[in-house]
């Protein structure tokens, strides 16, 4: 058995390849970003070709530093942003379209005319989603309905669709199209019971079920295929693991038992609670999705609670506004104020997620002041994951009925300190970030490394996850409660903003 196993970390804004050692350890790894294009308000798209490219790169590169070759990982994993929509041509291999992102709001029209007679929930009951721009269903209708000749080819059967896990895995493999339970859960258009394609649904959307992938197990010894020997890896290494980017953090972190939640901070905010073989429901605007599937076993479901934007807030401070030069300062900018100056920001950019489904909203920035300087405003962006993610831990509360004893955290996100420890005070609950806080990579080897037999169970991985740093709740409780009054005060103001 080989020494180590890999894992692509395809995200919203970059690729990374990783490769973990049997202590869950990180030996090496490459990241690098792509493009965001923005062909107007709402629309946003990523080129495949580009995220093919920049996945080989990142392979090659941390193979290279890391002195490494193919023969050297017993497996390989894929995480993937999920419900990213790409087609491409059966025959060429081609992109027919540029990806329509998970972020992507010009379904509105699409979901509009869906909830017309059976309102927002139509498809819940089954697929366990609130109609919303978010999920990959919609955006397919949208690229049947307007790329030319697409919808010929796809009844012809000679174009594909698939999440950007199946992109990739028909990209390494040379032509397997496969995906897995979870980000097939992602796309509005799986039955959670059945684990399988719903043809009701397939018919009210008019997809031909020719451009859909096969639907696997999580962690596989055999349904993904091999990489060609002549991509990237120089070699044959099996795929045996494929987990959307939020499950494979769920896995990461070891929550394997029913109860047990992480919360992922990266482009977006994610956080999933292990329901185990139960299909629960929400009543308070929460997804159920799946955690993930082990071969031959039952599937595990989770109630998820997703936040749009929080990591993407910041980058659009750099980006947009130019008010920092690098993510990582930040903190450095909110560091140089003692509170928010009265300023909040919801970044309503795409609408907003749970708990709301608001597709209506648009970002807010409120309670400005001549006293209001660009720390404030700084301060207010990191402020804004904190109280969204308070309103999910809310509603997942009320759906299980369990209270929060501490928070598990996890993404790029968690490094800054100053971020946590207002997280820890808004929630009054420690929050804990584990030695290894790249969990989603972590997640998808842990899938693969299973399916092989390089780690013999879960007790194997629950054995590897350490803990790093804990922060607790320091705030007084009445200014906790007058700080996250105001918040959702702001959020209203939010609403009703895109006309019909």
């Amino acid at each position: 058995m080989p020494d180590f196993v890999g894992a692509i970390d395809q995200g919203t804004t970059s690729t990374r390849f990783m490769i973990f050692d049997h202590d869950g350890a990180i030996v090496t790894s490459a990241q690098k970003e792509h493009e965001q294009i923005y062909p107007q308000p709402g629309w946003v798209e990523h080129d495949p070709i580009e995220i093919w490219q920049r996945t080989q790169e990142v392979i090659h590169e941390a193979l290279d530093t890391a002195n490494l070759q193919s023969v050297d990982l017993a497996a390989i994993g894929i995480t993937n942003q999920r419900e990213t929509t790409v087609v491409w041509d059966k025959q060429t291999g081609e992109p027919l379209y540029n990806a329509l992102v998970w972020q992507d709001t010009r379904t509105d029209k699409i979901i509009e005319k869906l909830a017309v007679e059976h309102g927002q929930d139509r498809f819940r009951g089954k697929v366990g989603l609130p109609l919303a721009t978010y999920f990959s269903g919609p955006k397919l209708v949208w690229l049947l309905e307007h790329v030319e000749g697409l919808r010929a080819k796809a009844e012809q059967g000679d174009a594909l669709f698939g999440t950007v896990d199946t992109w990739l895995s028909w990209k390494l493999t040379g032509g397997l199209h496969v995906t897995d339970v979870s980000n097939a859960s992602r796309t509005m258009l799986m039955n959670l019971k059945q684990l399988t394609w719903d043809k009701a649904i397939l018919d009210e959307m008019s997809i031909p079920k020719e451009m859909l992938p096969e639907i696997q197990a999580s962690s596989s010894a055999s349904a993904f295929g091999v990489t060609q020997a002549d991509g990237p890896f120089g070699g044959e290494v099996p795929i045996t693991g494929i987990l959307g980017d939020q499950h494979a953090a769920l896995f990461g972190q070891t929550c394997f038992t029913p109860g047990d939640g992480k919360n992922t901070y990266g482009t977006g905010c994610f956080m999933l609670l292990n329901t185990g073989e139960e299909i629960v429901q929400s009543e308070n605007g929460l997804l159920t999705t799946m955690a993930y599937q082990l071969e031959g076993q039952p599937a595990v479901y989770a109630l998820e609670g997703s936040i749009a934007i929080t990591g993407a807030l910041v980058q659009w401070l750099r980006d947009n506004l130019g008010l920092i030069k690098n993510s990582v300062d930040v903190e450095t900018l909110a560091r140089t104020v003692e509170d928010n100056g009265g300023v909040y920001f919801v970044p309503a950019f795409s609408g907003l997620y749970a708990p709301y489904w608001r597709s209506d909203a648009r970002g807010v920035i409120a309670g400005l002041t001549r006293y209001a300087n660009k720390g404030h405003l700084g301060r207010a962006v990191l402020e804004a994951t904190a109280f969204q993610t308070r309103e999910v831990v809310e509603a997942m509360q009320e759906d299980s009925g369990v209270p929060l004893a501490e928070m598990k955290v996890d993404g790029g996100m968690v490094g800054n300190e100053l971020l946590m420890q207002f997280q820890a005070d808004i929630l009054n609950v420690p929050v804990v970030r584990p030695v290894v806080s790249e969990t989603t990579a972590l997640g998808a080897a842990y899938a693969a490394g299973l399916a092989v037999g390089f780690w013999d169970g879960l007790d194997d991985l629950k054995a590897n996850w350490k803990m790093d740093t804990t922060w607790q709740p320091y705030m007084d409780g009445t200014q906790r409660q007058r700080l996250y009054a105001q918040w959702k005060k702001t959020v209203t103001r939010s609403f009703d903003w895109v006309e019909a």
